[in-house]
């Protein structure tokens, strides 16, 4: 369940990023406002998906002027209709991404990229092989005259490469220099979605350039069924990601009967940032599988790793699990398994400590006074 939550932003991304490429290529031969209007709309519409698909924008202004070049008449009236449209529709994403910039440090949990996943993302290994494959059979059909001739009567626009490059490079090069040049690290797959869109116009505009029908066709179906071919056979595709279900439901079944309150530490980097919300952990965003999985019994919550306000709040509670002589629980990814062992470790002057075991990566500890 939370991973079609987490995902779904995404795929939402990526057919805004459609769409307004589709708007953009329409605007080349329409002089509507209201077309225009709407491109502005649904370029801010990327953004509500997820902040940093704004990485396309640029790329979306320069394509506009290089879509619009041949009809200077109209590109500036389009220009000032869309660009109102869209700092209206942008206008509530201020807030969020002024925060994101304030809090840019805290959503860091990923590798710095290389110079071979820059590439590997622009044209992975086997796209190469296939492109080296048709091109040799194209170079071959070339040498009939057939096929020269056919080269001799194709009709080369310079806005259409351009346009795709932009669309696959401008975004990807933004999140590599980001990512590169500062310690902030979002050359993330997920986040690299939304150069996809550009770069697969990119293979589109160079399998174009194959003038023979069956090697096009050639080039396409090869793609597709290599891709489908690699990714099916890596060793982690019938793996699902972990999840807090079992876990949960462990917790729930154990500590019901007496109210027994839950510990859970969260799994969000961004937790480890901020100030546990008491009280009001089920409806808070660094503990969203509480949202969907049932957990009736007083929650604790804990940041992701062990800090001072792990220690703060788990000491705090020791105390008061202490006067009181109550039993409690523990739940915790494997990432928070420090906290666990302290935790463990501060109680057990006073608690008796049985481990219910691991639940597809989700530890479930259980504390019982000693006396």
């Amino acid at each position: 369940v939370f991973a079609s939550i987490d995902v779904r932003p995404y795929a939402f991304a990526v057919l805004t990023v459609n769409a307004a490429i589709f708007i953009l290529l329409r605007l080349r031969n329409s002089d509507s406002s209201w077309l225009a209007a709407l491109f502005g709309v649904v370029a801010a519409g990327v953004v509500y998906f997820h902040l940093l698909f704004a990485a396309i924008l640029p790329a979306f202004v320069l394509c506009f002027f290089l879509v619009k070049a041949g009809s200077r008449r109209t590109m500036w009236r389009q220009f000032g209709v869309a660009s109102p449209a869209f700092v209206l529709a942008f206008l509530p994403l201020i807030p969020g991404i002024v925060n994101l910039f304030r809090s840019a440090g805290t959503h860091v949990y990923e590798k710095p990229p290389t110079t071979l996943d820059l590439l590997f993302t622009i044209a992975p290994s086997w796209v190469i092989g296939l492109f080296v494959v048709a091109g040799l059979v194209a170079c071959v059909n070339a040498a009939t005259e057939k096929s020269r001739k056919r080269d001799a009567s194709g009709h080369f626009e310079i806005w259409r490469p351009l346009v795709c490059a932009s669309l696959g490079l401008i975004p990807l090069l933004l999140l590599y220099g980001v990512s590169v040049g500062t310690s902030i690290h979002m050359f993330a797959s997920r986040h690299l979605l939304v150069a996809i869109p550009g770069i697969a116009l990119c293979w589109a505009f160079v399998a174009s350039r194959f003038r023979l029908p069956a090697v096009r066709l050639f080039f396409c179906v090869a793609l597709v069924a290599l891709s489908a071919y690699v990714y099916l056979t890596y060793p982690s595709f019938r793996e699902h990601n972990f999840s807090w279900k079992y876990a949960i439901a462990v917790a729930q079944k154990n500590a019901a009967p007496d109210n027994a309150p839950v510990i859970v530490c969260s799994e969000f980097p961004e937790a480890d940032y901020v100030t546990m919300p008491l009280g009001s952990a089920k409806e808070s965003r660094f503990f969203a599988p509480l949202s969907y999985y049932k957990l009736t019994v007083p929650v604790v919550p804990m940041p992701r790793t062990l800090n001072a306000e792990t220690v703060r709040v788990g000491t705090q509670f020791l105390q008061d699990a202490t006067r009181k002589h109550q039993r409690f629980l523990a739940i915790a990814y494997k990432e928070s398994h420090p906290s666990l062992s302290w935790l463990a470790e501060q109680a057990s002057p006073n608690f008796k400590v049985r481990d219910l075991g691991r639940f597809d990566q989700v530890d479930v500890l259980e504390f019982t006074p000693a006396r």
